[in-house]
């Protein structure tokens, strides 16, 4: 006989799966008139196709999907409908002669919490008052001019990041290059935005950089809540708490960072110093865009600090990310990587280590960078969620779904790539495939497309071009497997998460080749 608590949990779980199936059958009766996209059949109750995603990477298992139902199809996943798109012809669809109807990304649970009730600039629903989030994006913040600024940060940093490795040679110990190459972002990053170095876990600084990492792995989780719209406030699975402490620690950061820049120019107002004099940071100006007078529209206190967050959440993890694949695919191509420092050396020359003004004039490195785009786009999937119900051919796209464009399967295509599982850069510097980055080209869209495309890309472009750059040009690269490979060779297995790194982290022992300084 079942006790008390059994018995309440039984009636629980019979509630749940009775409200889900009267969902399922009010959802197939209401869109029975419309013409969807094919599917997998066997929508389950509660879970719809989740089931089958159990034990596959969510962009690889659409990638699968797509060759049995098509480069358009529909996917139930717990009570909310996906339509995946996975041909270029298909994204155009989504991203540009339709995107009227489907201007926001889907929020997520842990990321309404985290970016002040979606007050950035990524997740804000589209409007009024995200055109002005983008406006000062790409004319104040992420503008060419002050990026541009932040140059002798970004110099000096790459500078005690190859230092670091020299220094790392004569231990003999191997080097994890991800956790480097995060701290190397980590550093620009947090000096370019609050004018503090993230290289120890002291102070503001260190501390962004731990929390930052930390609400990356939130973003990635899965929450059953977010997908299951009656669980949305039950918090099945324990993940509010931690998110609330998250968040906690996030604005207290944040609202110490802003207030030592507050200080800051009260001091200087009553000294008398003039603004021009010095170099800004971003949460400056951000300050400045606070107090504007002249302003179409107001800068909120939440929008600056959830700019400041996605500085560090995206900046980080996606440069890192490409940085750690594209020498992982140098190192299992050795060919191409002595290309790439024959151009560096003829460019440059042997007696300086190569700066970010070189990288115009070396066409094969940013041929690299393009081709570890894509295979390994950092954010391997395009959503978008739709504010009204439209048509993609012949078939209906119902309001309040989601789409979902799949670049990395758009990138691996061999209806659009010859051999596009072979690393080969030159595909990128014939005439015809002279591809930008920034999403012209509907096969190529490793920083999506239209007005919700990434507004960081040029940054990101700069911070991994040239890492990448210096990391050829001073030092080789002997993988390092401890037994479960041979060392130099290199598992490419695909990590499950929102941003695509190596499942394995790449371990190297760097073995000077240029030495800039002494």
């Amino acid at each position: 006989m079942l006790d008390f608590k059994s018995t309440m949990l039984l009636l629980f779980f019979v509630w749940l799966i009775s409200i889900s199936l009267i969902k399922t059958l009010f959802f197939t009766k209401t869109q029975s008139s419309l013409k969807l996209p094919h599917g997998p059949p066997l929508a389950l109750p509660l879970i719809g196709h989740l089931y089958l995603f159990r034990s596959l990477i969510i962009h690889q298992a659409l990638s699968n999907l797509s060759t049995k139902y098509g480069p358009l199809f529909k996917v139930k996943l717990g009570s909310k409908l996906f339509i995946v798109a996975s041909t270029p012809e298909m994204a155009k669809q989504i991203l540009k002669t339709n995107e009227e109807f489907c201007p926001n990304r889907p929020g997520l649970i842990v990321t309404e919490y985290l970016t002040y009730g979606a007050s950035d600039y990524i997740f804000i629903p589209y409007g009024p008052y995200w055109r002005f989030m983008k406006k000062i994006c790409m004319n104040e913040l992420l503008s060419g001019r002050t990026i541009q600024q932040f140059v002798w940060i970004r110099e000096e940093e790459i500078e005690a990041f190859l230092r670091l490795i020299l220094q790392h040679t004569f231990t003999g110990k191997p080097l994890q290059i991800r956790k480097e190459l995060m701290r190397l972002t980590n550093n620009v990053i947090s000096r370019m935005t609050m004018g503090k170095c993230a290289g120890t876990n002291d102070g503001v600084g260190g501390g962004m950089s731990k929390v930052a990492q930390e609400v990356g792995a939130l973003i990635g989780t899965f929450n059953l809540g977010d997908y299951v719209g009656f669980l949305r406030k039950l918090g099945v699975q324990a993940i509010g708490r931690k998110v609330k402490e998250v968040h906690e620690k996030l604005d207290t950061m944040l609202e110490e960072v802003m207030g030592e820049h507050e200080e800051a120019r009260k001091m200087m107002k009553i000294m008398g110093d003039h603004k021009g004099e010095r170099r800004k940071d971003l949460v400056e100006i951000l300050l400045d865009l606070m107090e504007a007078e002249n302003s179409e529209m107001k800068l909120t206190r939440e929008s600056a600090k959830a700019f400041v967050l996605e500085m560090f959440v995206a900046g980080t993890n996606s440069s890192a990310s490409l940085v750690e694949w594209a020498l992982a695919e140098l190192i299992r191509n050795p060919k191409i990587f002595s290309k790439a420092r024959e151009e560096i050396d003829s460019v440059v020359g042997k007696n300086r280590v190569v700066k970010e003004s070189d990288i115009p004039n070396l066409p094969y490195l940013q041929a690299i960078v393009k081709e570890t785009l894509r295979l390994h786009p950092p954010g391997p999937l395009i959503p978008r969620e739709t504010t009204r119900s439209f048509k993609i051919g012949e078939y209906d796209v119902p309001s309040s779904s989601t789409l979902v464009v799949n670049v990395w399967a758009i990138g691996r295509d061999p209806n659009y790539w010859d051999n596009p599982l072979e690393y080969w850069p030159e595909r990128f510097l014939a005439k015809d495939e002279n591809l930008d980055v920034r999403g012209q080209n509907y096969k190529f869209l490793p920083f999506g497309s239209g007005r919700r495309g990434c507004p960081g890309a040029s940054f990101a472009l700069l911070v991994v071009q040239i890492t990448l750059a210096s990391m050829i040009q001073c030092f080789d690269w002997n993988v390092v497997n401890f037994g479960e490979k041979k060392d130099n060779e290199i598992d490419m297995a695909e990590d499950d998460g929102v941003t695509l790194f190596l499942a394995k982290p790449l371990l190297c022992r760097p073995v000077p080749h240029f030495v800039p300084f002494s």
